[in-house]
């Protein structure tokens, strides 16, 4: 009997992959996919971009069934090598069994199609009318195994690298000056410890593995009208005896980035309150759970909080109109408002599906939101093998993994903000501290 093929190192899947995703911008650039300016830039759906777009150019040159990824060659004379489900690190197989599942509906694709996916990847209009509908479900796919990517840290730290690495392949341009990546890392997810001054007051510095976690801070609440987020209290405000602290409220000119991004982070009490087992995932996987609740949270707002007119009910129900955000912060109120509507257009959906499944005598089948919500905190790859053909008829469009990608993206794109990582690190105490 053959002994089963040893696993690959992480690091060495990293290596491959970033090498990979150098020459994939690089080419994205030559065929006008991504111009200087898009590469250069520090938007957050650069981030998904960028590995959808690897992903796909994988895909074209996969050559194996089942298919397998070809890796570089680690030294001129060492033997090809395929990354594989044999060889795959455990924690990349969800990843490779979702862009496996892609990569013979890409390859069937007529080249003009193939180049119509590569666009919509980068965010830009198809070429050809009307639109292949598989296209859809194809590129949400591959941009949901982008943002599971685009979570982790060592693909952040070495992203700027990569884009610089494409910015310099371009010597047909001549600059004054040679153009520079802007892309700056995230903070960490885990909290920075206290410094001197703030040591009394604040707890203890919780870990991202889980260790050394004492005394986690409070999460509280005040009394408020039905439907309104609730108050996330800073850590370390909590009295010694135990009563509850009074949170600080934003004053009537507070910018609208902090109301916006206060009523976002509220509203992540009553997401640990509902979904509890968010809190157990941040005992086993603090990064995917922190980057899972903030989604949720922007769910729980975008539902619970927006009005028709693309209002946001905030803190102690103050309202905050569109014609009051500045202009750089209205597309982000427009989006949080188009997703509370995709959100009630599809538990319409569910509800018209179940009620025909009930007059029909079927089972009533999983509904889109429970997939999506399952999606957000377990990752794109968690259904991998249990989708019946029934389900997968009703998802060619990928409505279910779009919508979740939709709610990813505009996580990254506001906790990329300068005003939410100021209060990024305190939020991320709070919830490491419920985890416990």
């Amino acid at each position: 009997m053959t002994p089963p093929e040893p696993r690959l190192s992480e690091s060495c899947v990293q290596d491959a992959f970033h090498g990979y995703l150098k020459s994939s911008l690089t080419q994205a650039k030559a065929e006008r996919l991504l111009d200087t300016d898009v590469l250069s830039s520090a938007e957050a759906d650069l981030m998904i971009t960028g590995p959808a777009l690897c992903l796909y150019f994988a895909a074209l040159r996969c050559t194996t069934s089942p298919p397998s990824v070809p890796l570089p060659r680690s030294t001129k004379n060492s033997q090809p090598m395929d990354l594989s489900y044999d060889n795959c690190p455990e924690q990349f197989i969800p990843f490779l069994h979702v862009w496996s599942a892609t990569v013979p509906s890409i390859q069937t694709l007529s080249p003009e199609y193939q180049h119509d996916l590569a666009r919509m990847i980068c965010g830009l209009e198809p070429l050809i009318t009307p639109l292949q509908p598989s296209l859809n479900g194809i590129a949400a796919d591959l941009r949901a195994v982008a943002i599971e990517i685009s979570q982790r840290r060592s693909f952040q730290d070495r992203y700027a690298s990569d884009l610089q690495a494409a910015l310099d392949a371009d010597t047909s341009l001549t600059r004054l000056s040679p153009v520079r990546a802007s892309f700056v890392p995230p903070p960490m997810y885990d909290a920075s410890p206290p410094s001197p001054a703030s040591s009394a007051a604040s707890s203890p510095r919780s870990s991202v593995d889980g260790r050394n976690r004492q005394g986690p801070p409070q999460l509280t609440s005040l009394d408020r009208p039905p439907r309104s987020p609730r108050f996330l209290a800073p850590p370390g405000s909590v009295a010694s005896s135990g009563s509850p602290p009074s949170p600080t409220v934003l004053a009537d000119n507070s910018p609208a980035i902090e109301f916006i991004r206060e009523t976002l982070y509220a509203a992540l009490a009553d997401v640990l309150e509902r979904y509890p087992s968010l809190r157990s995932l941040l005992k086993t996987d603090p990064p995917r759970a922190y980057f899972a609740s903030v989604a949720f949270a922007i769910l729980e707002v975008a539902t619970t909080s927006m009005t028709p007119d693309g209002s946001v009910i905030g803190v102690l129900g103050q309202p905050l109109t569109l014609a009051q955000c500045p202009r750089e912060l209205r597309p982000l109120m427009t989006e949080l408002a188009a997703i509370g509507r995709a959100a009630r257009e599809m538990r319409d959906m569910d509800d018209e599906i179940a009620m025909r499944c009930v007059q029909d005598g079927n089972a009533i089948p999983p509904t889109r939101m429970d997939r999506v919500r399952l999606m957000l905190e377990q990752g794109v790859g968690y259904a991998h093998g249990r989708r019946n053909s029934e389900e997968h008829r009703r998802s060619v469009q990928g409505r279910a993994v779009s919508f979740m990608n939709r709610i990813n993206a505009l996580s990254l794109g506001m906790t990329a903000l300068k005003a939410f990582r100021e209060r990024q690190m305190d939020v991320f105490k709070v919830l490491a501290g419920v985890g416990t």
